[in-house]
């Protein structure tokens, strides 16, 4: 009754209808019997209550009380998971919410839809039911993502574009040409043809959109599945879909590969992306947070792994470490691994570039570094990557535990005998470190974190030497604005990381 009287302006006045129809006949009798008061005397005992109890309250207001335009208004302000409660509290409340105005505003604030509303009226479609049917009701797969394809996995990113829900699938660019822009493609897509549901179309073939599925089986993980897998076929079979993958996905032909290892490996890769044709997991990964001591903005990388070609890493930091973690990957190191793991505490100073060029040398610096980590009695590759290590006194570092790097660029050359699949890499860098990283045999079986050197070029680009295998790995930033792919605080960021590696491990 409260609400009620508050939204509908009456109190417990007098003059309360509903409560003179809930008076019983005595009641009524006596109120009637009551002698008549001459106004005069009613405005002269109220000026002088006035006078006595302070100034008279302002008349309060109700909501209903407001112009239909000005409720619009206020309702479209509101979040719209809000407006269906409010629906709930009378006839004109619910008559005010068919409004579009209302529903075009929280399409266009909560999920960035601009779209010209004739062109919806055309279709048929209300932005309500935009919202209601399409953006409410799949807002759970917006974000990034991770695919489970056997070792390789992926990424793909989730996003409102136009009037449509689509997944794109983001690919490194063809080896080696590790600073080029990525690539993308569509996997799904959802929208609404008519005001009944969502539909969801698979994008993946080269016979135009046809019928899909999409399950969400919790926050944090959903699955597509293709309807109409026919559609993926080619009419030259399998080894035509072959070479077309080969020409899209590794900017080749089948030619044009002379080793057979590398051959075996390619076409394991196209079996396992062949899962594309039926069901395919996805779960939910973040971009790392950024603070403001960090050694550069982490993000994502695209690096060079020799016969792999090139592959996508995330680079995150840790209080006095960073981690490289894999993205996608390969037989050897499947996503999810931490590739490397690099010791902000311990800087490694290059000598000049002539002595740069000797492997020997190289090697001689960073034994030494692991003979000081080894009399501290906590080596790096044996600490936990999620536990950040207190740097030495002796180092000068930053109040974040990293290093500060030189504010000036050093001359960088390779050790001759290591091998570099990008020949016209940076010459100059900023600041180097010792690190770790991860090596294992087909299958990932016997891991091992072996020593390396990490070389920072400058913000948007590093490298790693990996001495047991003399060769150099090239980092190049992403630059693509995902949405939708904050993590919620930096716990949430750290317990994705752990899950994802449990997968593989």
């Amino acid at each position: 009754m409260a609400v009620c009287a508050r939204l509908c302006g009456v109190g417990a006045a007098r003059g309360c209808r509903r409560r003179q129809q809930r008076r019983g006949p005595a009641e009524t009798a006596a109120a009637d019997s009551e002698p008549d008061t001459d106004p005069e005397e009613e405005l002269i005992e109220a000026g002088a209550a006035g006078l006595s109890a302070g100034p008279a309250p302002p008349p309060r207001l109700s909501l209903l009380e407001l112009p239909p335009e000005l409720l619009v208004e206020i309702f479209a302000s509101l979040p719209g998971t809000d407006l269906s409660s409010l629906a709930r509290v009378c006839t004109r409340f619910r008559r005010i919410l068919h409004t579009d105005t209302i529903w075009r505003r929280r399409c266009r604030e909560e999920y960035g839809v601009c779209e010209d509303a004739r062109g919806l009226e055309v279709a048929g479609v209300s932005c309500r039911d935009v919202y209601a049917k399409l953006l409410h009701r799949y807002r759970h797969i917006l974000g990034l993502w991770q695919p489970d394809i056997g070792p390789y996995g992926g990424l793909l990113n989730v996003v409102v574009d136009g009037l449509f829900i689509v997944g794109w699938m983001y690919l490194p660019p063809h080896d080696p040409h590790v600073d080029d822009p990525m690539r993308f493609k569509p996997l799904f897509r959802i929208h609404l043809m008519e005001r009944k549901a969502a539909t969801v179309e698979c994008m993946y073939g080269h016979r135009g959109p046809h019928s899909g599925h999409i399950q969400i089986m919790k926050k944090d993980e959903f699955s597509t599945k293709c309807s109409q897998t026919d559609h993926h076929r080619m009419p030259g079979g399998r080894q035509e879909e072959f070479r077309t993958w080969l020409r899209e996905e590794w900017g080749r032909t089948l030619e044009d590969i002379f080793h057979e290892h590398m051959q075996e490996l390619i076409l394991m890769k196209f079996i396992y992306t062949s899962q594309y044709d039926n069901c395919l997991t996805y779960r939910r990964i973040y971009l790392p947070p950024s603070r403001p001591d960090d050694l550069i903005p982490p993000g994502l990388f695209k690096g060079t792994y020799g016969s792999h070609g090139l592959e996508l890493v995330m680079l995150s930091f840790h209080g006095g470490r960073a981690l490289g973690t894999k993205v996608t990957g390969d037989p050897n190191i499947p996503a999810g691994q931490q590739t490397v793991e690099v010791d902000l505490a311990h800087r490694i100073q290059l000598p000049d570039v002539e002595q740069q060029r000797s492997f020997s040398e190289l090697s001689r610096l960073v034994q030494g570094v692991q003979e000081q980590l080894r009399q501290q009695g906590a080596p790096a590759a044996a600490q936990s990557p999620h536990q950040p290590m207190e740097p030495p006194a002796k180092d000068p570092v930053e109040p974040g535990g990293a290093a500060a790097p030189s504010s000036q660029a050093q001359p960088f050359v390779l050790p001759v005998g290591v091998s570099s699949r990008k020949e016209d890499y940076p010459r100059s860098y900023r600041a180097c470190f010792y690190g770790t990283g991860l090596i294992a045999g087909h299958g990932f079986t016997s891991p091992e974190h072996t020593p390396g050197v990490f070389v920072l070029f400058d913000d948007d680009r590093f490298g790693f030497i990996w001495l047991e295998l003399k060769s150099f790995s090239l980092y190049s930033r992403v630059r693509v604005a995902f949405r939708h792919a904050e993590a919620p605080s930096p716990q949430a960021f750290e317990d994705m990381l752990k899950n994802i590696q449990s997968l593989t491990s």
